[in-house]
């Protein structure tokens, strides 16, 4: 049977996969030496048909055929490399979720505190936001339930669920005497990937957490706001990746191209020559040829990459941070049939527009700036990279581990944030930093590798 599958650019740093897009199915057609190979693999099988029905009839307890099979699978995939693994339904609802950057909830940025949840800030426009909800609240039970002993993941899968369903929640709020009880409404919520602010009164600070479905349009209404904000005093704008895992291939695709004119953004090889895919940007620069400095550091991994690789390439933007985590390859999700779950296969590597695999190397950025990191944050602040991810697909030549992750939460203590400004103010110069779209290269680098 052939079956439709997603192809999909796996986070590094979280785990997280996300769909990609939708390949056409393939026929297989079988030769007598692959005939001949699958008989060999079919007595292999024959082995773990063996030790499976030996698990079923002698283990010390009963145990549950589908477990063992799941476990069976998760085993196979997980010893291929880092980013191949089995997802079981629930998995697999929670990465098309994610993959949508929208849901059925209320609308509040959560975090567990003494076992009780702590609101961070409810989100604009939102059921929690309209019933006065506020920072720091602490709920403490959801329709009628204690929140203590649930997990974080536990309580905000209670929060969501269906669109124009109830919840009731019970808050305590510093200043208040009892708790206050609110019923809200549940609405179709959707995550910001994408923030923005002036930095100064002349530049656009746009920061991408995560590229999800929401990325690309989010970084369009941003770069239209930041302009109408700054007007004609804009020197330029500042993309920060940092600490972005990734996500999407098609928005990675899609945000590189709203900074270029031209020219081939990536392409991803598979097993077969014919598997080669190249995307190319198309005419139409959002920020009108405005300088652009990217921030990258080792928490910048997968489709992250795949745009500061792009926008260095072309040397549209000046590349600014620290290396990046060195993520290079493309997963396939490959739904496994109704309550099954998926398969998420390792398919192909990715290689930036020069013909450069980043895989297990990263990208090194133009200027390096290193963070003054408080002493009791050292031993944590650094990011191993892919290279030290055991079974990870190997690069050619030398692989590089580890890079600085850290940004401080203060933005003036921030080094690397203050070099992009004063790049753009002219305070500090790099001599291969291009200053005006004029300076962009519009065709394929010329070291293009062949296939």
């Amino acid at each position: 049977m052939m079956r439709k599958t997603s192809v999909v650019l796996l986070s590094a740093a979280t785990g997280a996969a996300l769909t990609l897009f939708v390949t056409q199915p393939r026929a297989v057609l079988m030769g007598s030496s692959a005939r001949a190979a699958t008989s060999d693999t079919y007595r292999q099988l024959n082995l773990f048909g063996d030790v499976f029905e030996r698990v079923r009839s002698d283990y010390v307890e009963k145990p549950d055929d589908s477990k063992l099979v799941e476990s069976a699978i998760s085993g196979m995939l997980t010893g291929l490399d880092p980013h191949s693994s089995y997802m079981d339904a629930k998995s697999f609802r929670d990465m098309q979720v994610q993959t949508r950057g929208e849901f059925g909830g209320l609308g509040i940025e959560v975090t567990m505190e003494d076992g009780l949840i702590k609101v961070v800030s409810p989100i604009d426009d939102t059921p929690a936001s309209k019933a006065g909800i506020m920072a720091n609240d602490i709920i403490t039970t959801l329709d009628d339930e204690a929140v203590q002993g649930l997990t974080l993941n536990q309580a905000v899968e209670k929060m969501r669920g269906p669109v124009n369903t109830k919840i009731r929640l019970k808050i305590v709020r510093k200043g208040q005497d009892n708790p206050i009880e609110v019923t809200l409404v549940r609405d179709n919520i959707r995550v910001r990937s994408v923030r923005a602010r002036t930095e100064g009164d002349d530049i656009g600070y746009i920061r991408i957490t995560t590229f999800n479905e929401q990325t690309t349009e989010g970084l369009k209404r941003e770069i239209a706001n930041l302009s109408t904000q700054i007007g004609d005093k804009l020197k330029g704008y500042i993309i920060d990746l940092r600490n972005n895992p990734g996500g999407l291939l098609e928005e990675a695709v899609t945000v590189s191209d709203a900074f270029l004119e031209r020219g081939e953004i990536v392409s991803t090889r598979g097993r077969n020559a014919e598997e080669t895919q190249r995307r190319s940007a198309h005419p139409g620069d959002l920020t009108k040829g405005k300088p652009l400095i990217v921030l990258i550091n080792g928490g910048s991994a997968s489709a992250s990459e795949i745009v500061a690789g792009a926008l260095q390439d072309h040397k549209r933007a000046t590349l600014v941070g620290t290396r990046s985590f060195g993520k290079g390859s493309v997963q396939t999700i490959i739904p496994l049939g109704s309550g099954n779950g998926a398969l998420r296969l390792t398919t192909a590597r990715y290689f930036t527009p020069s013909g450069k695999s980043i895989q297990a190397k990263g990208i090194v950025p133009d200027i390096e700036v290193l963070q003054d990191v408080p002493d009791e944050l050292k031993a944590r602040t650094d990011t191993k990279g892919e290279a030290s991810l055991r079974g990870h697909l190997k690069s050619e030549g030398d692989e590089k581990t580890g890079s600085q992750s850290y940004v401080p939460p203060d933005a003036k203590d921030d080094k690397a944030l203050k070099m992009a400004g004063d790049l753009l103010h002219g305070i500090k110069v790099n001599a291969t930093a291009p200053t005006t779209a004029d300076k962009t290269s519009t065709d394929k680098p010329a070291n293009k590798a062949a296939n």
